[in-house]
């Protein structure tokens, strides 16, 4: 039987692997992010968001999310859960992705500029009374500050949901939640928390029958 040559590394190799990744440290960066969150300021900015988000659902209003890469899933995440369910049993409630539909995405950048895609959605499906919730890690999202002067436009509120310094959409947002970090991985585990603390908040609320 002919052997077959084997390119590069043989199978009795005993190189060694490269240096392993310091789990630890990447770990102790997710504390740094938790610790973030428990800061009083943004706790009290977790509370003022929570009244928001449950004032607007109790009056019938929608909330419209809206985020780029990363935070596109999330807005995307948090539609879903609230649409179907975080963990208790409760009604459904109106809460829409302005990321998800693609051909009105391709559409407005094609005909317009990519800086519309979320704020064309605000004026075509907003009514006086909903929320614009977007999420950037920079906070200067362009596509989504005009998404926030469109929602004051039409008589929206905004939650800003933000990293670093808050960026331009710090001053636009109704409330914003601010990870003062700079690492957009630690900022987005920030998010996520934040957003799932906010979907128990709103299963509290709801699964009482309100």
């Amino acid at each position: 039987m002919t052997r077959m040559k084997q390119s590069g590394a043989t199978m009795n190799d005993t190189r060694a692997d490269p240096e392993p990744l310091h789990f630890g440290a990447e770990f102790e960066d997710t504390l740094q992010a938790l610790r973030c969150l428990l800061a009083p300021e943004y706790l009290a900015a977790m509370r003022s968001a929570a009244s928001l988000l449950t004032e607007t659902l109790v009056r019938g209003g929608k909330l419209l999310l809206c985020g780029n890469g990363g935070s596109a899933a999330d807005a995307q995440h948090i539609a879903s859960e609230l649409v179907g369910r975080f963990k208790a049993s409760r009604r459904g409630l109106a809460a829409v992705s302005l990321t998800a539909d693609s051909s009105v995405l391709t559409a407005c950048s094609n005909d317009f500029s990519y800086d519309t895609v979320f704020s064309r959605q605000v004026e075509s499906l907003s009514r006086p009374g909903d929320l614009v919730w977007g999420l950037s890690t920079s906070g200067n999202s362009r596509n989504i500050v005009e998404a926030f002067l469109a929602a004051r436009r039409c008589g929206c509120r905004t939650l800003g949901l933000l990293g670093r310094d808050g960026g331009a959409l710090r001053n636009l947002s109704d409330i914003a939640l601010l990870v003062p970090l700079d690492a957009t991985d630690q900022i987005q585990t920030a998010h996520q928390l934040s957003y799932h603390a906010l979907c128990a908040h709103l299963d509290a609320h709801f699964a009482q029958g309100a």
